[in-house]
């Protein structure tokens, strides 16, 4: 696999796994997603719709989220996205392996510094 697209599946992967850690706070649209990953991060990571709901659609087909419509805050029709248990269990897996690379990252940027 070249370069550009085991970082293409890494950025994916990091999306995926956001998105996830927003609908575990419950169902919300699209918009309320992107807004918890920004204001949590403190605008570091902006959420642009056309990576968004290709990530919805994706982490949908896979079956970790599934969705519905309803109507958002200001009364207009929107697509409600929810957690599933097998969203939860990849969450489990996806947060993990983040935490063994923050790690990882972490000894070598140490060790650089001695």
């Amino acid at each position: 696999m070249d370069r550009s697209k085991k970082e293409q599946e890494l950025l994916l992967g990091t999306l995926d796994m956001l998105v996830l850690q927003t609908l575990v706070m419950g169902p919300a649209h699209g918009h309320t997603i992107a807004h918890v990953i920004e204001h949590t991060s403190e605008d570091v990571l902006q959420i642009e719709q056309g990576s968004l709901y290709p990530a919805l659609h994706r982490l949908e087909d896979r079956g970790w989220v599934s969705s519905y419509w309803g109507p958002s805050e200001n009364n207009r029709k929107a697509r409600f996205y929810k957690l599933t248990a097998a969203g939860r269990k990849r969450l489990t897996v996806e947060t993990n392996r983040w935490q063994s690379m923050v790690e990882a990252i972490g000894r070598v940027l140490a060790r650089a510094g001695e």
